[in-house]
């Protein structure tokens, strides 16, 4: 190579790095320059990191959040003005709930347990099976699920919304114009965001307080990240401290019904048919047969059959029963199910296997379990 040309290369890959820098500004100046909010950052969350999780298509402010706090207590956004965000997701149980299933409209029940909403923001994927990828997408799908809050589709929440005139004026001093879905969705979303959890004892014994948890719940810290493999999937640093890799695993909670390679089948022909729709697929995630192919009727990959995102362990002393479908009461009889392997099938994740705990390492992890309870929001004007 000539040295002419190693000095024009070496010039591009000057101005390519140069841009690179420029790009990354850019980015940071468009997510931080819109947030005008400020939330109290507990602790265990890195300061920096709830700014930069701000999308900056839905800048939040005090106005947008006190819309969406009110949206979400509402339960006039369902179809018979019985079920509201905060049915399933209530404060009192960390924003998940005591039942193994959600119960919607009418009393009809779903096929799944409902998950918390705090510290959601930080996930990469929203819903058990990761089929909405924000929180504005995810806000948008239990309004016009039939067994949910029963609303026929978008068009009739708006104009619900629109003869209630405290929210064609919050929503005109909000975003300047009318209500549409997507605003709803961004107001709720913006309240979400709001939602955070940390301080708990395991926090503060991360920060050095070697007090702030028994003997019990150390031995437990170590069996988590040792002999009980917890920390596999329950990811937890400083940097990422919600206890989940934001990835899907079978591990054998699903799985327990015969003919779900008809139902694959039946899946995929739905997709190939184009009727596999978002709307679809959000019916089918809560059809008691279909839900428990998971992430499958997401990605219609077999490897993702029966696979369901792992979850947070924050508050988990709060919010059960366990599982995506409620299928494991106690804190015990989860540790119990990862003891055995969990149930064997041809799909269950490899990690899956006995791990010969003692009764005293299982009592153990509970006690670790439960350090992870800590402060989050939960007064507000609707549960007084």
């Amino acid at each position: 190579m000539s040295g002419s040309k190693h000095f024009y290369l070496g010039i591009l890959f000057f101005i390519a790095f140069v841009l690179s820098f420029t790009f990354i500004s850019e980015k940071q100046a468009n997510s931080s320059a819109k947030v005008t909010y400020q939330v109290k950052i507990p602790l265990g969350i890195p300061k920096d990191l709830w700014e930069m999780f701000i999308p900056p298509d839905n800048p939040i402010t005090p106005e947008k959040v006190e819309l969406g706090r009110k949206l979400y207590f509402d339960k006039r956004l369902s179809v018979d003005n019985t079920v509201s965000c905060a049915t399933c997701h209530d404060p009192k149980f960390a924003f998940a709930e005591n039942k193994k299933v959600s119960e919607g409209v009418g009393g009809k029940k779903g096929a799944r347990n409902a998950p918390t909403v705090l510290n959601a923001m930080f996930y990469e994927e929203q819903f058990w099976d990761g089929r909405a990828p924000t929180l504005e997408e995810q806000a948008k799908q239990p309004i016009i699920n039939p067994i949910e809050m029963g609303m026929p589709d978008h068009d009739a929440v708006v104009k619900k919304l629109k003869g209630i005139p405290e929210y064609v004026e919050a929503f005109r001093k909000v975003f300047g114009g009318e209500i549409t879905i997507d605003r709803v969705a961004q107001a709720i979303a913006a309240f979400e965001r709001t939602l955070l959890t940390g301080n708990s004892p395991f926090d503060r014994f991360i920060a050095g307080d070697q007090n702030a948890i028994s003997e019990s719940a150390k031995r437990g810290w170590q069996l988590f990240q040792g002999k009980a493999r917890c920390i596999t999937c329950h990811e937890f640093n400083r940097s990422n401290p919600f206890f989940t890799d934001n990835k899907y695993h079978n591990i054998g909670v699903a799985m327990n019904r015969e003919g779900f390679a008809e139902l694959a089948r039946k899946a995929e022909m739905l997709a190939k048919q184009g009727r596999l729709d978002k709307r679809k697929l959000d019916e089918l995630a809560l059809d008691p047969a279909y839900s428990e192919l998971g992430r499958f009727l997401v990605t219609l990959n077999p490897k993702d059959i029966g696979a369901f995102k792992t979850p947070t362990l924050r508050n988990i002393e709060l919010t059960a029963p366990y599982m995506h479908d409620g299928s494991e009461a106690t804190l015990l009889d989860v540790i119990e199910f990862y003891n055995r392997g969990g149930n064997d099938n041809p799909n269950l994740s490899g990690e899956m296997r006995p791990l010969n705990l003692t009764d005293q390492e299982k009592q153990d992890l509970v006690e670790f379990l439960k350090t992870l309870t800590g402060e989050f929001p939960k007064d507000f004007p609707e549960n007084k």
